[in-house]
């Protein structure tokens, strides 16, 4: 490392010539893109200012690497600098300069020095079919190099679908066995933050809250952060209105698509996706995929590559309210089963009395 693992992500940032005000205007924008309140960017500063960088080793298994791209493309540049300098990313098999042996000396010293305090962040899955086979680097299978990495860590976080859920890996009929991050270490917290791949700013975003305040965010069932898969695309989508209206596109590029009215049955995914695409868009925050004309396949959730196809309408509409989320779902599911139950219970009494 060029930098003392003890300096702070300000002086970093001094060093390489980015002004206090540009990094007090990013504190800003992190506390607004969390949600919290003005008062947070204090806070966001303090913790920049006094706090050490945090060690990071990232892993790579089953994946394309297109989380790496969104990360590295993270909306303002300022921000880019601030989240690389934030991070003391001391291991990366996909961005080092370092291979082979050197590589992997490294990666076990950071485990070893930083025992407890490192975060180890996971992009892919893991096969586990034939002892692991499917993916090894350095003669070692990734699985035994998660595991082992674990092990060490402070948290781990799992960054887009396929280390959050399988996505396509573990699609049916899942061939290498692959496995989802949450499925194989379970004495660790672990922070899914699905996607294909994740917004960039809601990964910077996680990593700011982190070293913010020094703990994992508020998690929903599905073990995503609650301020960014908190509700529905659909409760937030510009096409929400047309939906509510009855105005639907019915086939590509009819007189409806030209209009920007719902896609919900050209397969749109929104009504059953949580994610922050509406809100936070991508690309710069110009659009997001319903902007561009083309339908959620609702890539943040379980199973979604199983859901398909892609362009057919969705079975069953769900509830239009607009402030459910995923862990309301749940617990409503149970309430239904538990209200059936009890019909059923009544119903078979009667027919005995």
């Amino acid at each position: 490392m060029t930098l003392s693992q003890l300096t702070s992500t300000s002086e970093v940032l001094e060093r390489r010539g980015i002004s206090r005000r540009d990094i007090l205007t990013f504190c800003t924008m992190t506390a607004a893109s969390l949600g919290l309140p003005k008062e947070a960017a204090a806070q966001i500063a303090n913790a920049l200012d006094h706090k050490p960088r945090i060690p990071v080793l990232w892993i790579h298994g089953l994946e394309c690497t297109c989380c790496s791209e969104s990360f590295i493309r993270s909306t303002h540049p300022v921000a880019q600098d601030i989240l690389f300098n934030m991070i003391s990313l001391d291991y990366d098999d996909v961005l080092q300069a370092a291979a082979g042996h050197q590589a992997e000396e490294i990666r076990k010293k950071i485990m070893k020095d930083y025992k407890g305090q490192y975060l180890l962040a996971v992009e892919g899955n893991a096969p586990t079919k034939d002892g692991g086979v499917y993916c090894t680097i350095g003669g070692e299978t990734f699985s035994s190099i998660l595991e082992e990495a674990a092990a060490g860590a402070k948290a781990i976080i799992a960054w887009g679908s396929c280390a959050s859920n399988g996505c396509v890996q573990a699609a049916y009929p899942n061939p290498t066995g692959a496995k989802p991050v949450y499925k194989m270490i379970t004495d660790k917290p672990v922070i899914n933050v699905p996607g294909c791949p994740p917004i960039a700013e809601v990964m910077t975003g996680v990593l700011s809250y982190i070293l913010t305040f020094d703990r994992i965010p508020e998690l929903d069932s599905a073990r995503r952060p609650k301020m960014f898969y908190g509700q529905r695309i659909h409760d937030r989508c510009y096409r929400r209105s047309y939906f509510d209206a009855g105005q639907f596109v019915e086939a590509w590029d009819d007189d409806g698509a030209r209009k920007g009215w719902c896609l919900y049955k050209m397969g749109c995914r929104d009504p059953s996706t949580y994610n922050a695409c509406a809100s936070m868009k991508w690309n710069e925050c110009v659009s997001f995929p319903i902007g561009s004309g083309h339908g959620c396949i609702g890539c943040s959730e379980d199973n979604f590559w199983d859901n398909g196809p892609f362009y057919e309408r969705l079975a069953n509409i769900p509830t239009p309210t607009s402030d459910l989320t995923a862990d309301r779902i749940g617990m409503g599911t149970v309430v239904a089963g538990a209200i059936a139950a009890h019909g059923v219970a009544a119903l078979v009494k009667n027919k005995l009395g």
